[in-house]
Formats: structure tokens, C-alpha cells, sequence
């Protein structure tokens, strides 16, 4: 369904973990934004660009490669693919495995997919903070986000003041760290930065709700990097009943539960807890 629109943007979320998925129309282009999920959803979101692009081109944009926002890529053929370095040059075992559990998921669901499943091939590829990719006016500066995972990037996009955050500042999750939690740090670190140095309108996380508000953004800035030092903190003392409490604030607290003891278990290997 559609939570947000206005002339240029329409923000797509699915029933799935309230993902979202962007679309951006301009006058000499369209970028859409990690298209996701079920197959009726991706179609709806295939049909709403195809309707209105007209003859702009296409642009294909990933946050990063896990699995459940890559999933759309084989519906839009025609796109130029924008993703990071890093997604790009993962390694063969790495990009099966993300495959994989496309394949597992669709399986287990009997579903069946219009389009071939397959990894995305890169046409732009962003190497360093703060690179910047120029259409027509329109400019995307990109920051590598990692620590969710070891591919991600913030994109900024002006003068529309678009902040694609990926798998960050999320109101329904707390950070999912799967790469570091240093690294985590280090990327919710940019945030200020690029508050300061662009003028945000509209803040768009990869799961749960977007914002306008940029002391709602600082805020879920905040409560991110507080899990962390919590978590880390409670872990040296091994105070496992505050750390299980840590949790009880959050929805949907059975999935978050799963969650919260993956990054314990990995906070717990960074510091050589056995």
C-alpha cells in the first residue's frame, strides 16, 4: 500500500516487516528504491512506474544487498542499477547464499515470481563517502552505512531533500546488526553530519515510518545508538535479565526477541565473550 505521497515521491510499504519501497519521479528521470516483497505488491509498484515514466529513463537504486530488497530487481529489466562497491563485489558464495534465501522463501510460500531471480548487475557503482552522481540538476550524494551489513549506503537527494536511510532509524526495529556493531556506530555517527550539511524534508527508513521531522530523526538516532552501548555494557556485566528487559518496549517482541539474541550473540564474539 502506499503511506506517503506527494509530487515527486510515493513511498510503498508492504505487509511484510512495514518494508518500504521508494519511487522518485523527476522530470528527466524515475528512481525507484529497493522494490519488495510479495509478488503482487512488486507488481504494483512495476505498474505505477511503467504508467507514469513516460519515456524518462529508469534508475534502480539498492540501500544494500540483503535479501528481502533485492528481491524485485529482476521486474524492472530496463533500469540502470546504482548500488555500493561492496554489494557489487561480494563474493560468489556470498551472492548464492542472498539467493538462496530468496528461493527458500518463495518456496516455503508456494510463491511463484513473474520475473527471474537473480543478483543485480551494477551499472553505478559508489565507492567512497560522499560520492556524488548528478542527472539533469538533480544530485545524489551517497554515504557508506555499514554495520547492518557491510554494504550499505545513505543516499541524499537535492533539491528534494530526500534521505533514503536503508536499514537504519527505524521506528519498529532496533539496530539489526549482522556486519559490526563498531561499524553501526560509525554510521549512525553521519547522521548529524548530514543534517547539517543538507537540507532533510523527508527522512525514509527501510522498515516502519517515514518522517519530515528531523528531531524524529535524531531521536531514532539516539535510541539506536543507546541499544548498542546498552547491550555491549550489559554483556561485560553478563546481566542477562536487564538484557532480556532491554526488549520489552519494542513491537512485536517474538520476531525482536530473535533479533535481539542474534546481536548479542554477535556483540558476544566482538568481545571475546564465550
Amino acid at each position: 500500500m502506499i503511506i506517503y505521497k506527494n509530487q515527486y515521491i510515493t513511498v510503498f510499504q508492504s505487509s511484510l516487516f512495514q518494508t518500504t519501497s521508494t519511487v522518485i519521479e523527476l522530470p528527466e528521470f524515475v528512481l525507484v528504491v529497493d522494490p519488495t516483497w510479495l509478488p503482487a505488491e512488486v507488481e504494483q509498484i512495476k505498474e505505477y512506474v511503467y504508467r507514469n515514466k513516460g519515456d524518462r529513463k529508469l534508475y534502480l537504486l539498492f540501500t544494500h544487498s540483503d535479501w528481502d530488497h533485492i528481491i524485485g530487481y529482476g521486474a524492472f529489466p530496463d533500469a540502470t542499477i546504482i548500488a555500493s562497491f561492496e554489494l557489487v563485489n561480494k563474493d560468489h558464495k556470498e551472492k548464492v547464499r542472498i539467493l538462496e534465501q530468496i528461493y527458500s522463501f518463495d518456496d516455503r510460500n508456494y510463491i511463484e515470481r513473474g520475473y527471474e531471480i537473480t543478483y543485480p548487475k551494477v551499472n553505478h557503482v559508489i565507492q567512497v563517502d560522499g560520492e556524488q552522481l548528478t542527472i539533469e540538476g538533480t544530485t545524489l550524494t551517497f554515504y557508506k552505512a555499514q554495520g547492518h551489513t557491510d554494504c550499505g549506503l545513505f543516499t541524499v537527494i537535492e533539491p528534494l531533500g530526500i534521505f533514503l536511510a536503508g536499514d537504519y532509524l527505524s521506528d519498529c526495529e532496533f539496530p539489526l546488526i549482522y556486519h559490526s556493531s563498531k561499524a553501526y556506530e560509525l554510521t549512525l555517527n553521519k547522521i548529524d553530519g548530514i543534517l547539517e550539511q543538507h537540507d532533510i524534508k523527508l527522512m525514509i527508513p527501510g522498515h516502519g515510518a517515514v518522517t519530515e521531522d528531523k528531531s524524529i530523526i535524531k531521536q531514532r538516532k539516539l535510541e539506536s545508538m543507546t541499544y548498542i552501548k546498552q547491550l555491549r555494557a550489559l554483556l561485560q556485566e553478563n546481566n542477562k535479565e536487564q538484557i532480556e528487559k532491554m526488549i520489552e518496549k519494542y513491537r512485536f517482541p517474538r520476531m525482536m526477541k530473535d533479533f535481539h539474541k542474534e546481536n548479542q550473540q554477535l556483540l558476544s564474539r566482538e568481545l571475546g565473550i564465550s
